[in-house]
């Protein structure tokens, strides 16, 4: 029998993993939330059992891991990787790690599984301290960790469906569960509380920006610079997903939905500026047909015979293109080239005759303008004299507060004072910078305009003839098929007033005295603020988007800022279901 055992060497070695014969141990501990980790009541439980644990059983305690929060649904963990590359490092010689419960170690069922018979493979055992398994017995100790580590994963996933199932009745409710937006603090913060989620000073700040957005089709850019002279900060990019987010309009839309609800929370806009917005951002971001770039009068002209907008045509074997009356039956057809021509005669008309008759014409209205607005001229002067006087006198307290000549309360209390009157001031100023300079700045650029009119439209592209034709004629322009002819309802009040100053230099050029007993007054009433489709001014000697013309081109967004786009949405009701595509 002896004789035998030189047949040992050629028997196939066992696959059962081989514990190291080490003493060395390392601890993790862990808790899922943040609350749990600050409270610290959990992680010091976990590590005071694993220590006693090992003190007993003569382990060296030779590192730690965890200590803070870390969900175990996934084992991407920070801590929980750093441990695990620790313990797989031959130089340490780790054979065990002490966990308090195997749903500490993780919650991931197959997987947590897996990655413990990974580590037997290196002969390193998880050992719970509150659930002990019998190593010595290698099917006991299997099937009873994998038991442990199944029975977490499912305890996990009946925890998850109940938070689910609450978070649910939470939103049907019209609650927010999530990360309260920008511009929102929740004033009844905490677990399980019912939220009070209220409009904070950066959400009235960031109202502006939707305000912006709707009345002056703003670029991202230009309400962002706007934002932060006011003391609010924005990524321009980050607007974007301001606007789209309908929680500013008082809609609740989530994945755990299956339609939009009505929040409990005080909204920014209303439900149809919200869609308003969302329409400009859409216009702003389609794309132009050939079609739409070769009538670019097309729904802005109206039949006199009926009212009916004027739509277009391409006849494809001439390769010309037709505007249409469209109504049915009608046979009002025009050639676009022609249409193109007699409009840019009629721009012609109501621009500047001649450029020498600018400098005139702005004396009389700037003198005008002035004596108008003396009042808010004044206000503005006394408001940046008192400015001066507040940057003075925050000087002086510094000054004193760093001779030691007043405390620190009297320093803090009167600065702050000072500092929210300055900043009320800065505010309303900058809301209302009613000065000479802007005003000179708004009537140059506002004439240099008025003398290029039909080159402007004739050379610059669909976007710009759009915005040339709304400002000047807001109501869109009339066609008179039966004499061949434009008829303009209502021009831009501004355009009016130049060609009658226009006119009125013209006629005593020749020796004529003009109608007009009073030009001034004239200017006066009519102003210097064109109306746009939708009632707003576009022209304003505080605000102009109107640049420089040098060879008459616009950029987009100044473009966009000439071209007022009325919206079909009326009122503010607007059903939930327009928002079920955001869900």
């Amino acid at each position: 029998m002896e004789n035998l055992r030189v047949f040992q060497k050629f028997a196939k070695k066992s696959n059962t993993p081989k514990i190291k014969q080490t003493n060395r141990a390392v601890i993790y501990t862990r808790v899922s939330t943040k609350e749990q980790a600050m409270n610290n009541a959990s992680l010091e439980t976990q590590k005071a059992y694993c220590e006693d644990y090992a003190n007993k059983n003569q382990l060296q305690v030779v590192e730690y891991f965890g200590g803070t929060y870390e969900s175990a649904k996934k084992d991407d963990r920070l801590e929980f990787q750093k441990m695990l590359r620790y313990v797989k490092n031959k130089n340490n010689e780790i054979s065990f790690i002490l966990v308090y419960a195997y749903d500490r170690f993780s919650r991931t069922g197959a997987s947590s599984i897996g990655l413990s018979d990974d580590l037997k493979s290196k002969g390193i055992l998880i050992v719970s301290i509150t659930q002990p398994v019998n190593f010595s017995d290698p099917m006991t100790s299997v099937v009873c960790e994998n038991l442990f580590h199944l029975n977490s994963h499912i305890t996990n996933i009946a925890s998850r469906n109940r938070i689910v199932s609450g978070m649910k009745s939470k939103l049907s409710k019209g609650y927010w569960i999530n990360t309260v937006p920008f511009g929102y603090t929740n004033l009844n913060p905490g677990k399980g509380k019912t939220p009070n989620i209220a409009i904070n000073e950066d959400g009235k700040l960031l109202k502006l920006a939707f305000q912006w957005k709707l009345e002056k089709n703003m670029t991202y850019r230009e309400i962002a610079e706007r934002l932060q002279r006011k003391g609010l900060k924005i990524r321009a990019k980050k607007l974007s997903d301001y606007f789209r987010n309908p929680f500013y309009c008082g809609v609740i839309v989530h994945n755990l939905l299956d339609e939009p609800v009505l929040g409990k929370h005080e909204s920014l806009i209303s439900r149809r500026e919200f869609a308003k917005i969302n329409d400009l951002l859409y216009q702003n971001g389609k794309k132009y047909t050939k079609d739409d770039e070769n009538l670019p009068l097309k729904q802005f002209i109206t039949a006199v015979s009926c009212g009916t907008k004027y739509t277009g045509y391409l006849v494809k074997r001439k390769n010309l293109y037709y505007y249409k009356n469209n109504r049915i039956g009608s046979k009002e057809n025009r050639s676009a080239k022609i249409m193109h021509q007699k409009f840019e005669d009629v721009l012609r008309k109501i621009q500047i005759k001649d450029k020498k008759y600018m400098a005139p014409m702005k004396e009389i209205m700037k003198y005008t303008f002035v004596q108008e607005y003396e009042e808010q001229l004044k206000e503005y002067d006394i408001q940046q004299k008192r400015l001066d006087q507040i940057k003075d006198k925050l000087e002086v307290l510094e000054e004193r507060f760093v001779f030691r000549e007043i405390t620190d309360e009297q320093y803090h209390k009167f600065e702050a004072k000072l500092k929210k009157e300055l900043e009320t001031i800065q505010v309303h100023t900058s809301e209302n910078s009613f000065n000479l300079s802007n005003l000179e700045k708004s009537i140059d650029l506002a004439l240099q305009l008025s003398c290029n009119l039909q080159e402007l439209w004739s050379l610059g592209d669909l976007e710009t003839k759009r915005s040339v034709q709304n400002m000047v004629f807001p109501d869109g322009i009339l066609f008179d098929y039966k004499n061949d002819r434009y008829r303009t309802p209502r021009i831009n009040s501004f355009f009016k007033i130049i060609d009658s100053l226009s006119n009125d230099f013209g006629s005593n050029k020749n020796g004529t005295r003009s109608n007009k007993k009073d030009v001034s007054r004239l200017v006066l009433k009519t102003g210097l603020e064109p109306v746009r489709p939708n009632g707003h001014w576009i022209l304003s000697p505080t605000c102009l988007p109107i640049p420089p013309l040098q060879l008459g081109i616009l950029s987009q967004s100044e473009r966009r800022d000439l071209n007022p786009r009325p919206s079909p949405w009326q009122g503010d009701a607007l059903p939930l279901s327009y928002f079920r595509n955001m869900l």
